[in-house]
């Protein structure tokens, strides 16, 4: 199989073509959530995007499988292997289990990312059901030579893997001696690390800490960055297709995985591609949990928040995230939200338009319509160009929207179908669905009046129009208007659309 599909790796910093290592097989990985909260908008960006890209590679005739973590244990308040777990930390504060901690958001999360209309990934592994494995891989690395024990916790020795093997921070693209000295005093109260460069496999527990496994080192439980290597192998194999997350998992978390994965006895990258999407800010700023200028996806869907001033559906959220490339950062403001509204529902009229794009009868379809097909399957081919080159969904959204303009104009004077061909104007509308539903995964939200409601209000509208009642008139406009629906009047008769205000 061969597709022009490529992806921009951040191992190389360059696009490449894309091409899977067994194909037609395509293991995907994505970097999961550490479930001690509830999940913001800056979580949902990875799976969308994630979500986007399984979909297309199915769509393009790949066997996908796509796994998505969980973490909960390990991942402690400090990237330097200090601090406290944030799982325990959160069910200290709550008086829970860390289990329970876990679970509940969890199925939180699993909520959110159903609501923005992602798919379930094919396996979905936590970090505490995978220790056995977490333990066989710092087994093999210290045997390799490439860690080291000391009180019953295990470091990675990043000097002699960087000596032996291959360059610590090439994914990030950071030197030995700007790492050095950007951690000249991070030894002060870790002892137990022969280099502030070294991170932790398998961390001894203290005796207040609560999640805890026996190990041939006593008891303790795994490094943050171990289960994404541990899990990636066992799901995806030695070397998988496509690996990523957050701009902010670079370093260390993605840096430290491609060593464990070398140091091990696989000798490779971990994964042929390394795909990192840019962050959500606010006002420019990070959106993080730790500043304290999160959105809660929850809250989102609810409003009104702190920062936002109204609520938005989570098919708007998902058109928010994906009306940009995911290479890009990307603002939330109410402006922002309500220009991705806008945009969300001019493509759910488009979908609505298909079902009418039909010739009146008694209408004869033009003989030659070479020149006028050829015009319409370039604009279905350009929606194609964004996706495949680099997964640009903001290019792809644009020219959808060239695509239905054509439609539009159709619809807006249907005998000019006859200048098309039926073959070309089906190749458009299968590929306008195809883009919108099952590529980039929008769907149709209902508003509160339903379909049937609304065609009956039509009929009274009809009735005052023929009755010159102007005041029912701009009664039911305003009512309808409230909803975020108008009302059109045609030549033809009378229709509802969103309204893109």
């Amino acid at each position: 199989m061969h597709h022009p599909l490529s992806l921009y790796n951040t191992l190389s910093r360059r696009k490449e073509a894309f091409e899977p290592v067994r194909s037609p097989f395509v293991g995907v990985y994505l970097c999961g959530p550490t479930v001690y909260s509830e999940a913001h908008l800056g979580n949902a960006r990875g799976p969308v995007v994630f979500d986007v890209l399984t979909r297309y590679l199915r769509h393009l005739g790949y066997t996908v499988r796509y796994v998505r973590n969980i973490t909960d244990v390990g991942h402690l308040e400090s990237d330097a292997d200090e601090g406290e777990d944030k799982m325990e930390k959160a069910a200290r504060a709550q008086r829970q289990e860390p289990m329970q901690i876990a679970q509940h958001f969890v199925n939180l999360y699993r909520q959110n990312m159903l609501a923005l209309g992602c798919l379930p990934p094919d396996i979905e592994p936590q970090a505490s059901g995978h220790i056995t494995e977490q333990i066989s891989m710092v087994e093999e690395i210290i045997a390799n030579g490439f860690a080291y024990e000391v009180n019953g916790s295990v470091y990675f020795d990043v000097p002699r893997y960087n000596a032996e093997q291959d360059r610590y921070g090439k994914l990030s693209n950071r030197s030995i001696d700007d790492q050095l000295a950007g951690t000249r005093d991070t030894l002060a109260g870790q002892d137990e690390k022969r280099s502030p460069l070294d991170f932790a496999l398998w961390k001894k527990a203290s005796p207040e800490h609560i999640m805890r496994w026996p190990s041939p080192w006593g008891e303790g439980f795994p490094g943050w960055h171990l289960e994404c290597s541990a899990m990636s192998r066992k799901y995806l194999g030695q070397l998988s297709d496509i690996h990523g997350g957050g701009l902010d998992l670079m370093f260390p978390h993605h840096e430290c995985e491609i060593a464990q994965s070398q140091g091990s006895h696989t000798h490779t990258d971990e994964s042929r591609f390394w795909v990192h999407h840019n962050l959500i800010t606010v006002n420019g700023t990070k959106m993080s949990k730790s500043l304290g200028n999160f959105v809660l996806l929850g809250s989102m869907f609810k409003g009104p928040t702190a920062t936002l001033t109204q609520a938005y559906s989570p098919m708007v959220v998902r058109f928010f995230l994906l009306q940009a490339h995911y290479r890009s950062p990307v603002d939330v403001s109410d402006e922002a939200m309500q220009a991705a509204r806008k945009g969300y529902r001019k493509l759910m009229n488009g979908l609505r338009l298909l079902e009418k794009l039909n010739l009146p009868e008694g209408t004869e379809r033009q003989q030659d319509t070479e020149k006028a097909d050829a015009e319409l399957r370039k604009l279905v081919a350009d929606c194609f160009v964004g996706l495949n080159d680099d997964l640009n969904t903001a290019r792809a959204i644009a020219s959808l929207f060239n695509l239905l303009r054509k439609l539009n104009g159709f619809f807006a004077n249907l005998p000019t179908l006859a200048t098309v061909s039926e073959a070309a104007l089906e190749e458009a509308t299968t590929a306008y669905r195809t883009l919108v539903s099952e590529i980039l995964g929008l769907q149709d939200e209902p508003r509160a009046n339903a379909e049937q409601l609304l065609n009956l209000t039509l009929d009274f509208y009809q009735e005052a129009k023929a009755t010159k009642a102007y005041d029912k008139i701009d009664q039911i406009r305003a009512a309808l208007k409230q909803q975020g629906i108008v009302i059109k009047d045609m030549k033809t008769g009378v229709d509802w659309a969103y309204s893109e205000d």
